[in-house]
């Protein structure tokens, strides 16, 4: 089928070039380009610049107008595939696709809708998540689903890794739901709004650490918000990212929540927090680089003892 791809983060990447590779990509839809990076240069989606290489005409709109859908129609497409573009589309341009719209969505639908999936779900400790291909509905992630993996998880996960690994299998099953559109195979289950759940936008300040909460629900934090917007803590009055981690929640000292209770050798600078002790091992202070514990304790003077503090 003639397929127009929607997307715009590096997790819609693989899913573009699958569609590339089998000869069904007839056009990209993308958000506009951005500034980016410390210059504020304009540059556009990593979807954007994928696609330069496949001769497809792109389009980077900043909204879906009558010029926008006059020009998807030109390109004469089948269906709409999605995998993180961020719109609801309406009526008007569903109507360009004879066979629909289908979209990917890293969580196990209808849980964790919107646009935070993969951190809520560490965020909140699941056992597993997984990857739904929905159909596109009119509201936000609530379209029939035409397929799911499960992924359990095992605690170490991060966004990054998750990430990755979440548009490497969406990337796979949207190919196999088209071809079962294709021959009129697939086979849809409506969502149980009973079991719905909802993801938010993810700011800056979500990454602030509150010591008083548990150690394993600060690591997961940590987990949950790498690579953006990175867990952080204060130190002496200096913004200190911490990047790494590893909960004990069996092992507590008498100290207060953010104190520094020890160097292991092994284990990292332990930290007391509400419930158990955090393994701190890979931190960076502001306009500094990361660095690995052992060397953030050789230059950091009386720091057994001292407290991380839950301020901006």
């Amino acid at each position: 089928m003639r397929v127009l791809f929607a997307g715009s983060p590096e997790i819609a990447v693989p899913s573009l070039r699958i569609f590339a590779a089998r000869g069904d990509l007839v056009g990209v839809l993308t958000n506009p380009p951005s500034a980016k990076g410390r210059g504020l240069g304009v540059s556009g989606t990593p979807v954007a610049r994928a696609a330069e290489e496949f001769g497809v005409p792109v389009l980077a709109p900043e909204r879906l107008g009558p010029a926008e859908r006059e020009a998807v129609a030109a390109l004469h497409p089948d269906i709409l595939v999605v995998y993180a573009y961020g719109t609801i589309f309406g009526p008007k341009f569903m109507a360009l696709f004879p066979r629909g719209g289908i979209n990917a969505h890293p969580s196990l639908l209808p849980r964790w809708r919107g646009p935070s999936p993969i951190p809520y779900a560490i965020l909140n400790r699941d056992e597993v998540t997984g990857v739904s291909i929905q159909r596109l509905a009119p509201l936000m992630d609530r379209g029939d689903v035409l397929s799911r993996r499960v992924l359990p998880l095992d605690g170490t996960e991060t966004t990054a890794t998750l990430t990755s690994l979440c548009a490497e299998i969406g990337a796979a099953m949207l190919a196999g739901v088209v071809d079962a559109i294709a021959g009129g195979d697939e086979r849809g289950e409506a969502q149980d709004e009973a079991e719905a759940t909802y993801s938010a936008v993810l700011t800056r300040e979500d990454g602030l650490i509150d010591w008083n909460t548990t150690a394993l629900d600060i690591d997961a934090r940590i987990r949950a918000f790498d690579p953006w917007p990175g867990a952080f803590t204060s130190l002496a009055g200096d913004r200190l990212a911490v990047q790494a981690s590893r909960p004990y929640p069996q092992e507590n000292s008498a100290e207060p929540p953010g104190t520094v209770v020890s160097v292991d050798k092994s284990r990292g600078i332990m930290v007391q927090t509400g419930e158990g002790l955090l393994g701190l091992s890979r931190l960076q202070l502001r306009g500094r680089k990361a660095m690995d514990f052992r060397d953030f304790a050789n230059g950091a003077r009386g720091l057994v003892g001292s407290r991380f503090r839950g301020e901006p």
